[in-house]
């Protein structure tokens, strides 16, 4: 797409990508001016706001896999530069320019800006132990970094010389030589194009390359960053279905079709007139809304694989994406958050919970400059109807009717981000989650390792699907393309899918075929599971709500019922919550139901004070075959 773009003449150009820092009148009348230096003058007087990163925190990664004893001070330092940064460039006054020294040295003075976690340079490798300072690795925290100083370099260089002679030459020989010169020599898997599967990795280091490259590189020297880069967006591209389904969910979108958002604008300022079309491919449009198809109310998103249901507030970015590609429910969405996130004590993100939060001064700029279109924009944008969608290209079906909204996976296990979860569902109840996906644990140096899937939250015992012999060989779903659900067909109404799972298990013996259907009515959902398996079953279903079985009928608090059909017997376990990232999202504590049973059982879901399902599942009428790629 965006390689046959470049196929005509064009004169590169160096972007103003921002206003210069000494036009007062766009930066001291900022609406976000009191937040900014509340920030920076928080920082400024915090002993911590720059802590150590010693050889024994490095070294800690490797001995005991834990990622966030160096990370968290890692991008501490980075957030601190954000928030002096901004602080000075809206007080003017120099006050904070000092301390914006000290963090840029800091962060140079640092032996390598990739993490711990990500110092190889094959990808599914183990992590070398020591970075070797001779040849940089570019990875995301790398890249990032490289953006933040580029970017402090090409607004503040002036004043930032003239305080102390010789520092802006540092900034620009470091991301040089750490990020732009690696970037122009080495291939990382991340680029695409000798058969590396690509992921949001592609468009996140992309996008933070091309913003030091806007920055530090002269115009004739542009053309080699902008095919490099289009080339790599368009292996990132060609992994997208036409229907602009992300794979890795709705928390993983702001990392990859974000950022591909952000490295297209760049390139489009950089090759003027070249890649403008871009902006009208149906399929560029349709990942830009993918986020908001997967939106369920409030705080809450349909989720999958490695994705929480908490998928953070939308904001500025995703505002003017929708701009860029005319989407009204994109640009709805994003305002409507960011006028809420405003109120809060953190829009900014420099103290969330997620560490690597925050760490972008490029994002913080377009905020900044932006915020009030969007604020405006938000008081006179009306709500947009939530529609339901199938995406065949993950095998993702978002069904919505009345007060109900459910996600039904029926794809296969080798998603990025992929936990073992295929035909699994998630249902929601006005804007509440009732069968949910736990999403998962913090990362470790097992998360992405050939341990992954020891790891609970991945296996697929603990998502919304059947366990064969659960208590002799506990069969569950295998890792990989051909671990798939088949014959799957999706009803023109988009409230039914049926398929079969068996599949995804892998040579189960006596398994030939596993189907389940479920179907979503403005009453609630039925679920229908039929197989050949000659043995016992268990399925698990995962809630928040605490479920209380009575004979055939359980009960999720006040928010739901369901009866069942065909049950041996039901069980109901609490699940403790000791994880600080899924604390996030699921406070204190999970249950998990377990329904034994043999060749069939049936669910019916419906409101604590309803007893109308509404459905017949066994009816598969008005479908058809639904091709997953």
């Amino acid at each position: 797409m965006l390689t046959e773009l470049l196929n005509r003449p064009y004169t590169p150009q160096c972007p103003n990508l921002f206003p210069d820092e000494s036009e007062r009148q766009v930066w001291g009348t900022l609406s976000c001016s009191e937040r900014w230096l509340r920030a920076g003058s928080e920082v400024l007087h915090n002993q911590n706001a720059l802590p150590e990163l010693p050889l024994s925190l490095w070294l800690d990664f490797t001995k005991t896999g834990n990622r966030n004893r160096y990370e968290a001070p890692y991008f501490v330092r980075r957030r601190t530069l954000c928030a002096l940064t901004m602080a000075e460039l809206i007080s003017g006054t120099g006050s904070f320019l000092p301390a914006v020294a000290d963090a840029c040295w800091t962060i140079c003075e640092e032996s390598a800006w990739q993490v711990p976690a990500h110092n190889l340079y094959v990808r599914d490798t183990p992590p070398l132990s020591l970075p070797d300072r001779k040849r940089p690795i570019v990875d995301l925290f790398g890249a990032e970094t490289g953006a933040l100083i580029a970017t402090v370099y090409g607004l503040l260089g002036k004043k930032l010389d003239a305080y102390a002679p010789g520092l802006c030459a540092r900034l620009k020989r470091e991301v040089e030589q750490r990020i732009l010169q690696p970037y122009c020599t080495e291939h990382f898997w991340w680029m695409g194009g000798k058969g590396e599967q690509c992921n949001n990795w592609t468009p996140w280091c992309t996008q933070n390359v091309l913003i030091a490259a806007a920055q530090l590189v002269p115009a004739a020297e542009l053309p080699t960053y902008i095919e490099k880069a289009a080339a790599s967006l368009d292996c990132f591209l060609d992994e997208y279905g036409e229907d602009g389904c992300c794979s890795e969910g709705a928390q993983y979108y702001r990392h990859a079709a974000l950022t591909m958002y952000g490295a297209l604008e760049l390139l489009c300022a950089m090759a003027p007139g070249v890649f403008d079309a871009v902006w009208q491919e149906p399929k560029i449009r349709a990942m830009a809304e993918y986020i908001v198809k997967m939106h369920v109310d409030g705080k809450y998103y349909l989720n999958f694989s490695d994705c929480s249901p908490l998928a953070g507030e939308r904001g500025v970015r995703e505002y003017r994406f929708g701009k860029r590609v005319g989407s009204t429910p994109l640009m709805t969405l994003a305002a409507k958050d960011w006028s809420e996130a405003v109120k809060n004590a953190d829009p900014d993100r420099l103290h969330h919970p997620d560490i690597s939060e925050g760490i972008n001064l490029y994002y913080h700029l377009q905020t900044a400059l932006y915020e009030d279109e969007v604020l405006a924009y938000a008081r006179t944008a009306q709500p947009q109807e939530a529609q339901s969608v199938w995406y065949p290209s993950v095998g993702i079906l978002v069904s919505r009717s009345g007060a109900w909204a459910a996600g039904v996976k029926a794809g296969c296990n080798n998603d990025s981000h992929n936990h073992n979860d295929v035909g699994s569902v998630t249902l929601y109840r006005d804007g509440r989650p009732l069968l949910v996906d736990i999403g998962v644990e913090t990362y470790s140096k097992k998360t992405f390792s050939a341990q992954r899937y020891e790891i609970w939250t991945m296996q697929s015992s603990w998502h919304n699907l059947p366990e064969f012999d659960p208590n002799g060989k506990r069969w569950q779903q295998l890792p990989g393309s051909q671990y798939r659900a088949t014959e799957v067909q999706v009803g023109s109404d988009l409230h039914t899918i049926s398929m079969n799972i068996a599949p995804a298990y892998g040579p189960v013996p006596g398994l030939t075929y596993y189907r389940r259907t479920v179907q979503l009515t403005e009453n609630g959902l039925q679920m229908q599971d039929v197989t050949d398996y000659p043995g016992e079953i268990a399925l698990t279903l995962m809630s928040e709500e605490k479920p209380e079985a009575n004979g055939a009928v359980v009960r999720f608090g006040t928010l739901a019922q369901m009866t069942v059909e065909g049950a041996g017997r039901i069980t109901t376990e609490e699940i403790p919550i000791h994880d600080d990232r899924l604390h996030l999202a699921w406070q204190n504590s999970l249950y998990r139901t377990r329904i034994w049973f043999k060749k069939q059982i049936d669910l019916c879901i419906c409101g604590s004070d309803d007893h109308r399902c509404g459905a017949d599942v066994s009816a598969n009428s008005n479908s058809y075959n639904a091709g997953i790629r």
